[in-house]
């Protein structure tokens, strides 16, 4: 799993993606949930308008 440098990503964090499609992109955090297997997943907003989900163990929380 990746290393969160803030702990678990909340709603209006900015984060980037360390891993899986989204590698590289970065955003703001919105829409946390939780699916059927137990995973946490997230909706990230980027500066364009641009939405994507990903799952919580992608990402890192920036400062």
């Amino acid at each position: 799993m990746a290393t969160k440098s803030m702990g678990e990503p909340k709603d209006g964090d900015q984060c980037e993606v360390i891993g899986g499609t989204h590698k590289g992109k970065s955003g703001t955090v919105r829409d946390i949930n939780i699916s059927k297997t137990g995973h946490m997943t997230i909706t990230v907003v980027q500066k364009n308008g641009e939405r994507f989900k990903t799952l919580a163990k992608n990402v890192t929380v920036k400062k």
